[in-house]
């Protein structure tokens, strides 16, 4: 483990002001598409749910609708089971995760659960492969009251008419080699400080809330996920990026108090998955399969213990 605070933009020691979050902005590139690869996936869905768009981006609100997909059968009487993905625009398969999941298992559980599933936050992060938002903030530290991160702050409202009803809230997420290459880096001379760059775990681990471990629930989603991707070992220390493991491929977070999108409702059943893409063990869809079963895997829990 090393440390960093090297980045071309802004001066070391230095926290970011205005001008330089705005040199961050411009530098920023589209490399994708959302009406292409999210979008497109939205019309097929409609013919076995109900998509609505609860809101849009303000830096681009025509280009980047946010969309959620819920069972059409929606019953008070039933649970919610809440799937998302893309809260960080650049980790994909956390968002190809979220729509294959709809096309492909989803139908199976609708009889059982009211499913919600908002698969992509985070769209113009989606296209321009960031991490952050255009405000140079990581929408995944900023689900809070009076949030200033649209992508958290739009989703948080339009779930403000379910709470207390959530059973089970699984974030899908990846870990990959560029957050040592460019987001902490980034991360150090946004706020001057130097960080540690830590070794990324090779291969699959969650993130469990420290103030609701659930360990039954985070070892079933581990066994599920085993079949199909390979669980991330503990290093020399017997931890995951810093953290002590709670058992093979689970460490646990602060979730709420961070601000991370796992913590923003009270479900008995909550974790954050992190598929690690770079591995030489896997590709890209190995990497959405691994969502998927973790998203199963979740729910099949979910039901034995109703």
């Amino acid at each position: 483990m090393h440390t960093t605070n090297d980045y071309p933009i802004g001066t070391p020691g230095q926290a970011w002001s205005d001008a330089e979050k705005q040199a961050w902005y411009v530098a920023q590139a589209i490399q994708r598409s959302y009406a292409d690869e999210v979008l497109s996936h939205l019309a097929t869905l409609r013919k076995t749910f109900e998509v609505e768009q609860y809101g849009a981006l303000p830096v681009d609100p025509e280009r980047y609708p946010l969309f959620a997909v819920r069972s059409r059968q929606w019953n008070p009487a039933k649970p919610i089971a809440l799937i998302t993905g893309g809260v960080h625009g650049y980790e994909t398969s956390g968002v190809q995760g979220a729509l294959r999941f709809l096309e492909t298992e989803a139908p199976r559980y609708a009889d059982r659960f009211n499913l919600l599933v908002a698969p992509a936050l985070s769209p113009w992060g989606y296209e321009t492969i960031n991490r952050w938002n255009p405000a140079a903030m990581d929408p995944n530290r900023a689900f809070r009251r009076g949030s200033p991160a649209p992508e958290a702050a739009t989703l948080m409202r339009y779930l403000e008419p379910f709470a207390g009803k959530f059973l089970l809230h699984i974030d899908l997420h990846e870990t990959t080699n560029t957050d040592n290459s460019e987001f902490r880096p980034a991360l150090a001379a946004r706020d001057g400080v130097t960080l540690d760059v830590w070794d990324i775990p090779d291969g699959f681990y969650l993130v469990g809330e420290a103030d609701c471990p659930a360990p039954a629930f985070q070892q079933a989603v581990i066994k599920a996920v085993a079949e199909v991707t390979p669980i991330a070992p503990a290093d020399a220390e017997g931890k995951l990026l810093g953290e002590p493991l709670q058992q093979h491929g689970v460490i646990n977070y602060a979730a709420r108090k961070l601000g991370l999108c796992m913590g923003l409702t009270d479900a008995p059943y909550r974790t954050t998955t992190e598929v690690y893409p770079d591995s030489p063990r896997v590709d890209a869809e190995n990497c959405i399969l691994a969502q998927v079963a973790a998203v199963t895997g979740a729910l099949e829990f979910a039901l034995q213990e109703e």
